[in-house]
Formats: structure tokens, sequence, C-alpha cells
């Protein structure tokens, strides 16, 4: 199998453990959105706000750092149960130290209940001890056992959500304590019990090595992974801010009609997270081949063309995503922002592809210097235009973010890790897409024309790329 096969049988498999949750996750956002009043829709949005924070935070950057040294390491168990056991430790004493000490204040801090503080700290807790034991699938080359374990995840928590949200006040089934005047606890609820059942799952490969912990393994695990950590804060913060602050500056209906409208464009962010699973592991082990750089380039682009595909595609048709996925019609004051959440993603995308040269060449800090870079742009961007702009500024400080980071990114990191990316076809169909979404949003929703646009960016890429895609299928 050539290496460029493998890498698409790896990423489609790693996909469909991405794509089928996120696909049967789209199943709950009619559900949330026609059961959730706008208000409650955002308790339930800045609830995994705070999960995906803390969730960087109790990881600080080990599974990144656990691939780059798992590959190249000759003591790879070591790296493992190193790996295994910092994290199960500070989690632990994460847990104990604000169930003891810092539990109401950081209730009353963060500003929610008591009660979706307690589901929040189980939550960060059983998804923070099973991130070494999904890592080493990965990286052991496992994706059937990956996608198994994420799909029954997602399953449960999608048949739990419609059991306690919709079975139960449909059929009049009787649960105790069932409160009907806070329904997004629910949701919190399915989600714990999802994750104890992945606990339990991953639980053999808890002990699949010999647990030894090398502080020599530990620190550089640490060294490499700490700027990764605030790396993923500040992309946190880019991707969160914005659902944060609204409430605060606008109000809470508003906050979740955009969040809202925000998972229409889910689609673009399946892609790139299917796309990442595949691809971080394979630049990892590919990084010595001779042809190494060359590929990058290769998959760059095919990244660029499917990712501008589908901006074409779900803009072409957004009217029937905006029904379809988000029933109550209070919710659409905020379609307008998913044009400018899809490019700002498709940015974002680039960005993770040309990520490779900082993670490489252990320069991480890089990523933190860019990534804080987009957060303070992020930040600075909705305090001051959310005010005079309304939500509309939100998504586009989500795009300069991504704008800036994507362009900077590339302009250092030629200079430290030169690939031979085809700039030339890349902005060509970036700049092909845009165009052509921006038409479609002057046909008044006209499916006929919107559908011939499509064919015509399908059309450029199969007359532009027709030679080397027959090349790559007979390898």
């Amino acid at each position: 199998m050539s290496v460029l096969k493998k890498f698409f049988k790896d990423t489609i498999i790693y996909g469909l453990a991405t794509v089928l949750p996120r696909l049967m996750n789209f199943l709950l956002v009619p559900l949330h959105t026609g059961k959730l009043a706008t208000t409650s829709y955002s308790d339930n949005t800045t609830f995994y706000v705070y999960a995906a924070f803390f969730n960087v935070l109790l990881t600080y950057g080990m599974e990144t750092a656990f691939f780059r040294f798992f590959n190249k390491s000759d003591e790879k168990d070591k790296v493992f149960s190193t790996t295994f056991i910092s994290l199960v430790v500070t989690t632990i004493l994460f847990f104990l130290i604000v169930v003891f000490v810092f539990n109401q204040q950081l209730s009353i801090w963060l500003n929610i209940s008591q009660k979706y503080f307690n589901i929040l700290l189980g939550l960060l807790v059983l998804d923070t001890l099973v991130v070494a034991p999904f890592a080493y699938l990965r990286a052991t080359g496992r994706p059937i056992k990956f996608a198994s374990i994420k799909i029954a995840n997602i399953l449960i928590y999608v048949l739990l959500n419609y059991f306690f949200l919709w079975a139960i006040p449909k059929f009049n089934i009787n649960v105790p304590y069932y409160d009907e005047s806070d329904l997004v606890q629910y949701i919190f609820i399915a989600n714990l019990i999802a994750s104890t059942v992945t606990l339990l799952l991953l639980s053999p490969y808890f002990f699949k090595t010999k647990l030894e912990f090398s502080k020599r393994v530990f620190k550089q695990l640490i060294n490499y992974g700490w700027p990764i950590m605030i790396a993923g804060l500040a992309y946190v913060i880019n991707e969160n801010f914005d659902k944060w602050i609204l409430p605060y500056l606008l109000d809470k209906d508003i906050n979740g009609a955009y969040s809202g409208c925000y998972k229409i464009a889910m689609f673009m962010t399946i892609f790139i997270q299917a796309f990442r699973l595949g691809a971080e592991p394979f630049f990892f082990s590919h990084s010595k081949e001779v042809n190494a750089k060359e590929t990058y380039a290769l998959i760059m682009k095919y990244f660029v063309i499917v990712g501008s595909f589908m901006l074409v595609f779900i803009i072409s048709y957004l009217d029937i995503f905006k029904i379809a996925l988000v029933k109550d019609e209070s919710y659409w004051q905020a379609i307008s922002i998913v044009p400018i959440v899809l490019i700002a993603n498709l940015c974002l995308g680039i960005y993770f592809n040309l990520a490779i040269w900082y993670k490489l060449t252990d320069k991480t800090r890089y990523g933190m210097y860019l990534s804080i870079v987009g957060a303070v742009i992020t930040i600075a961007f909705n305090l001051f235009f959310i005010k005079r702009m309304g939500f509309i500024a939100a998504a586009w400080a989500t795009l300069a973010a991504y704008g800036v980071m994507m362009v900077l990114s590339y302009i250092i990191g030629q200079k430290h890790y030169r690939v031979p990316y085809d700039l030339k076809k890349i902005l060509g169909y970036l700049t092909l897409a845009i165009v052509l979404s921006i038409i479609t949003l002057n046909t008044n929703g006209n499916y006929y024309i919107n559908t011939f646009l499509v064919l015509l960016f399908l059309g450029n890429v199969i007359l532009f790329e027709r030679n080397e895609l027959k090349r790559l299928l007979k390898k």
C-alpha cells in the first residue's frame, strides 16, 4: 500500500470515528433547538466552553507530546506508561483539590450552578483519564478499535438525549426526580453516563504495558507539551470566547441563537477534525522519508480542494441546512454568521496543516505564539466591535484570528521547514470557492443556479487535477 493510500485509509477510518459521532450530534441540534429556549441553549454552550478549557488544562499537551516521542523512541512502553501515570495523578489531584477546597468558589466564579459544576467536574475527570489509552490506539495503528469506542460513546449520548428530552415527556414515562423545568441538565447527565461507559471500555488499556514512570521521559514530554497546552488554551479562546462573552455584552437569547446557527458550520469542523486525527500520527511517522515534504504539500492541496468544495456546497444549500438543523425560527436571527464561520474554519484547517513545521522541528513554542496572537485578536475584536456591530462581529473576529494565524504560520514555517506548497493552485481554489459562495448568497435561494455553481467548482478540479488523480489512484 502506498504511503498516501495508507494516509487516506487511516484518515477515513479516523474520520468515521469523528464524522459519525458528529453526524449523530446533528440529530441533537434539532432536538436541542426544538426543546430548549435560546437562553437554555446558551447555558448548554457555556457548559461546554468551560469543559473545553479545562480539558486542555488537564491534558497539558501530553497527547501531542506522546505522539512525538512514541514514534521516535525505542522505549515506547515507557513513553506510554509515563504519559498515562502523569495524567492519572494530576487528574486525581485536581479532582480532590477542587472537591474538598474550591468546589463552591469555582462554581460561583464560573457563574454556573453548583449542580452543573459537579457534573462538569465528573465529566472532566472521566474524559482526561481516557486520553492516553485513546492516543495509544492511534499511535499503534488501531483505528477500528478507536472508532468503535468513539462511536459507542456518542451512540449512548445521543440515545440518552432523546430519552430524557423527547421520550419521557412524549410518552409520560415516570422517572423519579425528573424536572421538566431544567431540561438542559439531562444533556450533561447523558454525557456523563456515556463517558463512564467509555472509561470502562478502555480500562483494559490502562494495564497494556508495565506501569513505569520515567523522570527523563516525563521531562521530555512536559518540555514539548507545555507550549502545546498554551496553544490549546489560546485555541479554546479563539473558538469559544465569542460564545462566552455574548451573554454579557448582549444577552443569553442572542448567544443561544448565535450558538445554534454556529452548529451549521460543524460540517467543516468535522472535516478538519477527521483530517487531524489521521494526519498527526502520519506526519510524525513519515517525517524521515525522503519525499516527506512533497507528500505534505500534496496533502495540503487536496485538503484545500475538499474544504473549498464544502464551503461552496454548504452555502449553496444553506436554507436547507437551516431548516433541517435549526427548526426553531427564533434561532435564525443569527444565520448570517454561517458563511463567515465556514471560511474561518477552513483557514483554521489550513493552519493545522501548516503546523507540521513547528511540531516536526520541536519548535512548539511557535504554535503557542501564533495561538496567542489569534487569542489577542479574538478578545480585542470581540470586546471592541460586538457593542458596535452586534453578534456578527463575533464571527468576523473568528475569521480575523484564524486568517492571521494561517498567514503568519506559512511565512514563519517556510523559513524553518520549507515545504513546496502549490500556492498558485491553493489560492486559486480558495478564491474560486469564495467568489462562487458570494454569488450563491445573492441568487435568492435559486437551487438551479446554486447547483450549477457547485458543479462548476468540481469541473475546475477535474480539469486541473485529472492527470495527477489518475496517477495517484494507480499507485
